[in-house]
């Protein structure tokens, strides 16, 4: 096939812009593939972190050229002109990868006209279905969006219930989100440690992007609890590791209030490619106490790296982490029983235990499973 997918792609940054990357490069081993992405992503006004380009080095996949910049999201006129040209290079199949309503009308707009008068099939890859943070017109967005497509890829449960809750009639295929690939090599934990200036005996790791509904102010609150157990279990650093999408000073001001100065670390920062097998190896365990969630990219990082996760029962979250086997599941908005998994984790020493079902368990989120997926729809 001829494929073309229209998304977020280096020189962006992000989760998305990195599986739209992999994702091209495993398609490409028995299709012709290209990757279109935005010249404007978000305006500035609306864009919350601090750049919206990639600041590390750029990572090649196989060969795969970098993404021309065509996409104005805002601008009705320029989604004319990439339907135009999209439906000048005949694709046989043209992939979305969905994750806010705020992209529905710019998508829905180049599938329709794309598609017109040619035999070109579209597929939307759901991160979301309804996002986490609502906002009006989400609906409405998506809706337009979707009346385009031909199928769908979901990639957990969660956004599964919901297609089948708001597009009962779609036609879809379940995959589950594949294993990132694209951070490098692992490093020991000892030299990640070192170049991180880390001296603790216990090192967990939030990572990602912090917002009100990925619960670090949870975290916060078990960190204090988990304090309580410290000459049980040792010293226990928590690095918190991501742009804030929400008000900094707020988490400052917790962790002052909560007197977590000595055990938490904040690093409010994007992290480039390069550095992020650092954060994931200098860690014993990643911690993600989300409010609400579909899925996690972050988790499957941290399986990418063979570290257990330690997380909220929450949404696709429990699809990935097996609970007492590559890490622990607790209620969600419950500080003490997140500051109880981690305890457990240190007291009955689960590192090595869970590490090792994680190289087990990760073999099962290949990207060959999204490909086949994606062929099977079609076929269909």
């Amino acid at each position: 096939m001829k494929i073309i997918i229209v998304s977020t792609a280096y020189p962006w940054r992000g989760g998305i812009a990195h599986y739209n990357a992999l994702l091209a490069s495993h398609l490409s081993k028995r299709h012709t593939v290209e990757t279109l992405t935005f010249k404007r992503q978000y305006p500035k006004l609306l864009f919350p972190g601090k750049t919206q380009d990639e600041s590390g080095a750029a990572s090649q996949h196989d060969g795969i050229a970098p993404a021309p910049q065509l996409v104005d999201s805002i601008n009705p006129f320029n989604w004319i002109r990439v339907a135009k040209e999209i439906r000048r290079r005949q694709p046989d199949l043209l992939i979305f990868k969905y994750w806010l309503p705020f992209f529905g009308p710019c998508f829905g707009t180049v599938a329709k006209f794309a598609k017109r008068g040619t035999r070109t099939k579209v597929i939307f890859i759901c991160d979301n279905v309804i996002p986490h943070e609502r906002r009006p017109g989400d609906i409405a967005f998506t809706n337009y969006a979707f009346r385009h497509a031909d199928y769908f890829i979901v990639q957990s449960d969660a956004v599964e219930k919901e297609l089948r809750q708001h597009f009962p009639a779609a036609k879809y295929r379940k995959a589950p989100h594949p294993v990132f690939e694209i951070f490098g090599a692992p490093i020991s934990k000892a030299a990640a440690r070192q170049e991180l200036g880390l001296t603790a005996k216990n090192v967990i790791l939030y990572f990602g992007y912090v917002r009100r509904y990925k619960g670090v102010l949870v975290l916060l609150q078990a960190m204090q609890h988990l304090k309580e157990w410290q000459a049980e279990i040792g010293e226990t650093l928590l690095l918190v590791v991501g742009e804030f999408y929400d008000d900094e000073q707020k988490y400052h001001h917790r962790s002052r209030e909560l007197n977590l100065d000595s055990c938490v670390r904040f690093v409010a920062d994007y992290v480039p490619n390069e550095h992020v097998a650092r954060y994931f190896c200098a860690a014993d365990a990643v911690v993600l106490p989300y409010l609400a969630a579909t899925q996690s990219g972050i988790a499957q990082i941290a399986y990418n790296f063979d570290k257990p996760v330690i997380a909220a029962n929450v949404g696709g979250l429990a699809e990935v982490i097996v609970d007492q086997k590559t890490g622990f599941l607790v209620p969600p908005d419950d500080p003490r029983a997140l500051a109880e998994a981690i305890r457990r984790f240190y007291r009955d020493q689960r590192e090595n235990e869970f590490s090792a079902n994680v190289k087990i368990e990760k073999q099962k989120y290949s990207w060959e499973r999204v490909v086949e997926a994606i062929e099977a729809l079609v076929r269909q």
